[in-house]
């Protein structure tokens, strides 16, 4: 019986290496490029570093001009902000709304029409498709067909008055969007179990939108915070996004965001210990808002 018991537990300990083994990669991986980058930066944040010399320890001066000393960053959390309340929210319900209406769609329109909406994630050469639609001259396609319909007089300089800029810019993030949120909105309600639909009908739900908020939301809670947190993250890391389209800096700083702060010391300025100071914040900013979209998904059926 001993012996039984033995080699029951050697199996065992053997299945767990195996595991180990085949984890290893990407555990390795993970650790190096996410997890020790973040400590890495909260102890820069501390330091004034240039790449070029040791670093020297300033303890909270860099938070302490962050906080109360760099008008553009302030500017900076405002319109991060700002984007990402709009974008965020809208886009993600932008992205279940078209999935919830495709899944009644036949497989094989489904299938053309799935590929159509996730085109957006699929490349970044679509910068080239928004600059010349919102060309600030009578050849970009906006203003020449305003002009041709006579709502204006004159092109309008999208890309940089700062009236147009961040309503351009707003736009094309919700366009983005629709991407790999959308993608996996769809897979999830494909795997929806149809028998509760059924079981619910016996409960008393008695139409669509009971269906959609006590069986389908609760069911696809995972794909739900999966896709929430890449609206937080698409929203927070437009940086590179307006920099391609408007240019770095943008008029007036209009459209400065965090992640151009930290682009600005990071990789123009090279003070990496001001610049993993604003990672730190932005990290912090980031743990913050995927905490409250917890919770509030938690809240879904209850």
């Amino acid at each position: 019986m001993k012996s039984t018991e033995n080699v029951l537990r050697r199996r065992k300990k053997f299945k767990n290496w195996d595991l180990i083994i085949f984890m290893g990669p990407y555990l390795i991986t993970f650790f190096v490029f996410t997890v020790l980058p973040v400590f890495v930066s909260f102890f820069l944040s501390f330091t004034n570093f240039n790449m070029l010399e040791t670093p020297d320890f300033v303890g909270l001066q860099n938070y302490i001009k962050l906080f109360l000393n760099d008008e553009v960053f302030s500017g900076a959390v405002q319109t991060t902000l700002i984007l990402g309340i709009i974008t965020g929210p809208v886009g993600y319900l932008m992205s279940f709304a078209f999935a919830w209406l495709l899944n009644e769609v036949p497989a094989k329109p489904r299938s053309f029409l799935t590929l159509l909406f996730y085109a957006p994630s699929l490349a970044g050469g679509f910068v080239t498709v928004w600059t010349l639609l919102f060309s600030g001259d009578s050849n970009g396609y906006i203003n020449a067909w305003l002009l041709e319909w006579g709502v204006i007089t004159e092109p309008i300089i999208f890309l940089k008055d700062t009236n147009y800029m961040f309503t351009v810019c707003v736009i094309i993030i919700l366009w983005q969007s629709l991407g790999m949120s959308f993608l996996t909105f769809i897979s999830g309600l494909q795997t929806v179990d149809k028998s509760l639909y059924e079981a619910g009908a016996v409960d008393g739900i008695k139409n669509r939108w009971q269906e959609l908020y006590f069986i389908t939301l609760p069911y696809m809670r995972g794909q739900l915070m999966f896709g929430a947190i890449m609206s937080i993250t698409n929203a927070f890391n437009a940086g590179s996004l307006i920099t391609s389209i408007f240019g770095y800096p943008t008029q007036d700083y209009a459209l400065q965001t965090i992640m151009n702060h930290l682009d600005d010391y990071g990789s123009m300025r090279y003070e990496m210990g001001y610049a993993s100071t604003i990672a730190v914040f932005l990290f912090a900013l980031s743990f913050v808002a995927n905490k409250l979209v917890q919770f509030l998904l938690s809240r879904i059926g209850k």
